[in-house]
């Protein structure tokens, strides 16, 4: 059998490692072995990030919510637990737009969850 050599394979590995690090400060960039725990490392945080992203914007929706409700005289549990029962099924999202874009809708919607 003829001999293989395998060094295309190995440079092409330590290219694409050193392409994901492109950005990276310091030796992390350049050096191939802190390049591939700097990119393990990247790669488990984004993956992690890309979890609480949801949760932050969720609590960003509460926190407008909650400040709108305030300046039409009630607080953000009791608007929740109003919308429930008069089952309007508004979610935060959409509710946290109309509270941040539209005050005078929102203002309709706390007397309807009011009453």
């Amino acid at each position: 059998m003829s001999r293989v050599k395998r060094g295309m394979m190995h440079s092409k590995h330590r290219r694409n490692i050193l392409e994901k690090t492109k950005g990276f400060k310091w030796g992390r960039k350049k050096l191939i072995k802190i390049a591939k725990t700097a990119v393990t490392k990247a790669g488990s945080h984004s993956h992690r990030d890309r979890r609480v992203k949801k949760r932050t914007i969720r609590t960003l929706w509460q926190i407008k919510i909650n400040a709108a409700a305030r300046a039409n005289g009630t607080i953000y549990s009791k608007l929740a637990n109003g919308l429930k029962k008069g089952k309007i099924e508004i979610d935060r999202k959409i509710l946290a737009g109309i509270a941040e874009h539209e005050p005078a809708m929102f203002a309709e919607i706390v007397k309807q969850a009011t009453k």
